[in-house]
């Protein structure tokens, strides 16, 4: 891989990945304008609780792909594969955890994205962001699926690299999403 092919692919990913932060800003501004304006239904101080485990496993998800790019440099397949499915492991640990949440919220608490404001708010911001897990986790699996089967070493990191720019997104927006929704907003 040329040095040329390689800055392309790097700008790339940030252009994709700025692009991505304008749309979750945008996401993030909206919601913070509207909660609290909701003259019915529940209030997010009333229905949210902070998903602290979910947050942890997909924190955890940022330090085993890192663990997990280290090994695919020095030749590890092994230890790559493990840690590239622990990542994914945790990823959808916290989607669990999310798709829990909202089923908490849909049938005890009554709150849909056409309740109110908040819960229309609420599910674009975080449904935005499971979304993006869950492209993240899909795009993880096929790599695991062919570091499996031995097609992934160490003339791959660059790209592979890439997705982890792309996974440490994902982990960053949802701590900006967390700090507004659970702390900010409630």
């Amino acid at each position: 891989m040329s040095g040329q092919a390689a800055a392309a692919r790097r700008a790339g990913m940030l252009a994709l990945l700025t692009t991505e932060a304008s749309f979750f800003a945008s996401f993030i501004v909206v919601y913070l304008f509207y909660v609290g304006k909701s003259a019915t239904g529940p209030q997010p101080a009333a229905v949210l609780s902070p998903p602290l485990v979910d947050t942890a496993c997909l924190l955890a998800s940022s330090v085993t792909i890192v663990q997990a790019m280290r090994a695919l440099r020095s030749g590890d397949r092994g230890t790559f594969n493990v840690l590239l499915i622990l990542t994914i492991l945790l990823g959808a640990a916290f989607l669990a955890g999310t798709a829990a949440e909202w089923r908490d919220l849909i049938v005890h608490h009554g709150l849909t994205i056409r309740t109110n404001l908040f819960g229309t708010t609420f599910y674009a911001l975080v449904g935005f962001h499971a979304l993006h897990v869950t492209v993240g986790l899909a795009l993880l699996s096929v790599v695991a699926l062919l570091g499996l089967c031995g097609h992934i070493g160490p003339a791959n990191a660059e790209p592979v690299e890439m997705l982890s720019w792309y996974w440490h997104f994902v982990d960053v927006v949802w701590v900006a999403v967390f700090t507004v929704v659970y702390g900010v907003g409630t």
